[in-house]
């Protein structure tokens, strides 16, 4: 089951409707790649087969030396057991959580007792600058604000892979350096799907431009 270099190596092959993402992948560990192109080009679809949520009908996929996918062999690794943090582009908070709880879920589901989980959301929270809001539920914040718990969320677990889908696009351009050295310094082997050439370049060690489910030439 183990396979690739601790970072990201996949091939895949994924329809999804009429469309077709089609591409290679590889990412050493801890580097980051920005992942650009139109609308419908294939940037969620990609996030979305690394994370498990659709599976490759041929290929392969190994994440942080496991193979996680791999359809001619019999291997799949169902989402919950993947060590894979994603942030939404849409953010799903629940709802009727606490912006410190959010972010404790991952690591409680994971097994961490509840004052330990909430210790390290709490220090997490602090690191995106919304600590002022933990005890805030989503009604109460902003898009942006949403945006930064999202990313701690997806940051609390210590993932080894980090999938982010438009991480920053909500939120103000003041904060955005700070959220970007938080990514940098998660460690995690990263694929960022952004829009901005700016997130690309302060980032990223690599950018990926799709095009019709293709990495454009």
């Amino acid at each position: 089951m183990l396979g690739g270099d601790g970072g990201i190596i996949a091939n895949v092959r994924v329809c999804v409707g009429g469309f077709t993402l089609e591409l290679d992948l590889d990412v050493p560990a801890g580097g980051i790649v920005a992942v650009m192109g139109p609308n419908g080009s294939g940037k969620t679809t990609l996030l979305r087969c690394l994370a498990g949520l659709v599976p490759t009908e041929a290929g392969r996929v190994s994440l942080a030396g496991q193979v996680v996918d791999d359809p001619a062999q019999g291997i799949w690794v169902p989402p919950e057991q993947r060590r894979v943090g994603y942030a939404y582009q849409d953010v799903r908070l629940f709802g009727h959580l606490s912006a410190l709880e959010n972010v404790a879920f991952g690591p409680r589901s994971g097994g961490a007792r509840r004052v330990a989980a909430r210790r390290n959301a709490s220090a997490i929270l602090d690191a995106v600058g919304m600590s002022a809001l933990a005890r805030a539920k989503p009604a109460r914040l902003s898009g942006g604000q949403s945006q930064r718990v999202g990313l701690a969320r997806a940051l609390a677990a210590g993932p080894e892979v980090l999938l982010l889908d438009e991480p920053l696009s909500a939120t103000d351009r003041d904060v955005r350096p700070l959220l970007r050295r938080q990514i940098r310094a998660s460690g995690a082997t990263v694929v960022l799907v952004t829009h901005d050439p700016a997130d690309a370049s302060e980032l990223a060690d690599e950018v990926l431009v799709l095009e019709a489910g293709h990495v454009a030439s």
